[in-house]
């Protein structure tokens, strides 16, 4: 996968909590990468494999809005990602992200 900006923050995200569900809504929030740029990117994670999804239980869901789609890393993908990350902490170009807590 091309790594960009976007990818890295995504996936820095992602990383912040490798064992959770996540939320594009959220993600998008945590990660200050537009829905446009986003959804493309956790297509081709689906697709390589790092991810997997679900929809929410509708019978949980208090308020009145549709279930959500969520995102969860799988094992590959944790390491995918984690080596994504340790490429770009030495790549110049991704300098300017917060890239040291993750």
């Amino acid at each position: 996968m091309r790594k960009t900006h976007a990818l890295i923050q995504v996936a820095a995200a992602l990383l912040t909590e490798p064992d959770a569900k996540h939320w594009g809504y959220d993600l998008s929030r945590r990660s200050g990468v537009r829905s446009g740029v986003l959804y493309p990117i956790l297509a081709k994670m689906l697709q390589e494999g790092w991810l997997t999804d679900g929809w929410e239980d509708p019978s949980t869901i208090v308020d009145k809005r549709p279930p959500r789609r969520y995102y969860e890393l799988t094992d590959h993908g944790k390491l995918e990602l984690a080596a994504t990350m340790r490429a770009a902490r030495a790549d110049s170009r991704f300098s300017a992200l917060n890239l040291g807590w993750v």
